[in-house]
């Protein structure tokens, strides 16, 4: 596995040849070690394909539903594809990248799973003019791969939700979806096709709670 963020100093230098030259170079030495930054390489494009699973348990429900962009930390809110080689250390993998930002991913496969399940009258983004009872408030806590130590590493997805009702603005209901996937080796395949079902899990998991919760609120309004 090849990751970026591993900087060193070279030696052989004065110590006042050393200062002036880190006064010069240090803007350009922070952002060369910066690990979550941009970066000039060529890299190959990930797009995860998750499979979205349905329950026939699930109800149909009359309401319409809004979903946000999920709220992330920088770390999560980027193109780069996040990797924990220790468990306190943070870095992306060097020449890979998402098609979207992680959040983005998240959003468009929710809303392309609720319209593609039939169960709910209507879904759209936030700010896209539907006419929404309810609306999904996101936040993508982790999108990350990390080695915990071993040889291959687990990928985790952790997203906290609130279906929160419209007309009176009341938090129906919260929770926090989590997947752990192991990957099938340490190439870039492997991980995303792990990205791939965890993002799956997590997101059938979520959309079966939404209809549950949202619809036992709407019953209880009526």
């Amino acid at each position: 596995m090849s990751l970026t963020g591993i900087c060193h100093r070279e030696s052989g230098m004065g110590k006042t040849t050393w200062r002036r030259l880190a006064t010069m170079v240090a803007p350009v030495l922070l952002a060369g070690c910066s690990i979550l930054g941009g970066s000039k390489e060529p890299a190959t494009v990930y797009a995860p394909d998750p499979r979205v699973g349905s329950d026939a348990s699930w109800p149909r429900v009359t309401w319409q539903l809004e979903i946000a962009r999920p709220d992330a930390a920088r770390s999560v809110d980027s193109l780069r594809i996040a990797v924990r080689p220790t468990p306190g250390e943070l870095q992306v993998y060097k020449g890979a990248a998402w098609t979207q930002p992680a959040p983005d991913l998240v959003l468009d496969t929710l809303l392309r799973a609720f319209d593609d399940s039939g169960r709910v009258a209507g879904v759209g983004r936030r700010g896209e003019g539907v006419g929404a009872d309810y609306e999904l408030l996101l936040d993508l806590r982790r999108f990350e791969a990390e080695y915990d130590g071993g040889s291959v590493p687990n990928v985790r997805i952790a997203l906290g939700a609130r279906l929160v009702r419209n007309d009176d603005d009341r938090v129906v209901a919260s929770r926090v979806f989590e997947a752990d996937v192991p990957a099938g080796g340490t190439a870039m395949p492997e991980v995303q096709r792990a990205f791939s079902q965890g993002l799956g899990t997590v997101s059938t998991q979520l959309i079966g709670w939404t209809l549950i919760e949202g619809q036992r609120d709407a019953a209880a309004k009526r």
